[in-house]
């Protein structure tokens, strides 16, 4: 009994292939300007104070949604640790963005605006005026603040920059264990749970969920319940919450030879009316706007701080799509219709809940895949239902039925 139905090319793809090595540019400062540390942070539901115990060379702020987030980007700054959250602001984040700006994010618990603000006249204190908003004019403009010219850090004159080969990145994961049958000649199927260590993806307004906890859940009951059968084999790309870059993901599943790799995830939105499961499979054509947004948006889960740590660039992501077999997206359809079909029985779907779109985590040239969003984590309903035992559950016997329907329909076809 064999299901390795895309063997035949495989040997082809995975040596005509290679992907690009990625190039980090790391700035090394000379001669660094006097810089200042980020000292504290005190917020509430109408300011935000920054202190510095040095000067820094000025300051930018911009919102973003979907969690609702307000970032400062401090020029000259070093980032420090957490600050104090009240009010509408949650919590406080920092890190480093490059090596002369610090970058501060303050997740929110409703979107809000920055209207004004300036540095103190020593120029060691930023306070800036928050204010809730009904819904965001996404992306706000950038605003800038200058601390008195007299207390400006200088910005860096000698610089020079150092280029780091960082390799294949699939290649440098460890493989993870799989389960089940010892037959090797029964299905593998790869599940990977999104998101995960320092990306926490959404952060539900409904209770503070993250998305990487949500779906390392769903992701173990999946796993749970295809193990329950006997018939497939099952390997989760994480485990636990750790990050991995998007090409580590599918690269996981190619290694293995699996023969169906499922990216769980969850979705946000800005109308929190929006509900119910959606599942994604690979073209270079987004099928409408909204498919197009959740690309970008998950695709960035590859940039660390500004450095993408992805494998393929543009040109490779186009040439990938271009190589890739046509019976891999075919069947990577055919999965995603059944996985509707039987879902549905479970849990509710969108409207068109098929969709396409360029996501880099579906770009296993040999490997049927998906990527399925299990519901909205703005929605206060979905987030009740994934983050519960009972709805996790549910999920998870809709995936497992498609699962063995879609390799019972293969054998049959054989």
């Amino acid at each position: 009994m064999n299901f390795h139905w895309t063997n035949m090319a495989d040997a082809l793809h995975k040596a005509s292939m290679p992907f690009a090595a990625i190039i980090a540019s790391s700035l090394l400062t000379l001669n660094p300007a006097i810089a200042g540390s980020v000292s504290r942070i005190d917020s509430n539901d109408s300011q935000i104070i920054v202190s510095f115990d040095g000067v820094v060379e000025g300051a930018s702020t911009f919102s973003l949604m979907g969690p609702d987030r307000i970032a400062i980007d401090v020029k000259g700054g070093i980032a420090g640790r957490g600050g104090r959250a009240m009010g509408i602001v949650k919590s406080v984040r920092q890190g480093q963005y490059d090596s002369n700006t610090a970058r501060i994010v303050f997740d929110l618990d409703r979107p809000a605006v920055i209207t004004g603000g300036g540095f103190s006249a020593d120029g060691k204190s930023l306070t800036l005026s928050l204010k809730s908003s009904g819904a965001y004019p996404f992306i706000t403009s950038r605003k800038s603040f200058l601390p008195p010219a007299q207390f400006r850090a200088e910005p860096p004159k000698n610089s020079y920059s150092v280029k780091v080969p960082l390799g294949k990145p699939q290649d440098t994961v460890t493989l993870p264990k799989i389960s089940g049958p010892k037959n090797s000649n029964r299905p593998l199927v790869v599940i990977d749970a999104g998101h995960g260590g320092h990306d926490p993806g959404t952060v539900s307004p409904h209770g503070g969920k993250y998305e990487k906890n949500v779906v390392l859940a769903i992701a173990k009951a999946v796993r749970d319940q295809l193990l329950a059968s006997g018939r497939v084999r099952v390997a989760l790309t994480r485990d636990t919450d750790k990050f991995l870059v998007l090409e580590e993901r599918y690269g996981i599943a190619r290694r293995l030879d699996a023969d169906l790799f499922i990216s769980i995830h969850a979705d946000a939105a800005g109308n929190e009316a929006a509900s119910g499961a959606t599942v994604y499979t690979l073209s270079e054509v987004a099928s409408d706007r909204e498919a197009a947004k959740l690309a970008a948006r998950e695709n960035r889960a590859n940039i660390i701080n500004g450095i993408n740590l992805g494998g393929a660039n543009q040109e490779v992501s186009s040439i990938l799509i271009d190589l890739t077999q046509r019976e891999t997206l075919n069947v990577s359809a055919d999965f995603a219709k059944l996985l509707i079909r039987e879902g549905e029985r479970a849990i509710k779907f969108r409207t068109n809940p098929h969709r396409f779109a360029s996501l880099v985590v579906l770009k296993a040239p040999d490997t049927p895949s998906v990527l399925f969003e299990s519901g909205y984590l703005t929605n206060k309903d979905d987030v009740a239902l994934l983050i519960s035992r009972s709805g996790q559950g549910k999920v998870a016997r809709g995936i497992a039925n498609a699962v063995e329907a879609h390799f019972a329909r293969k054998l049959a076809q054989r």
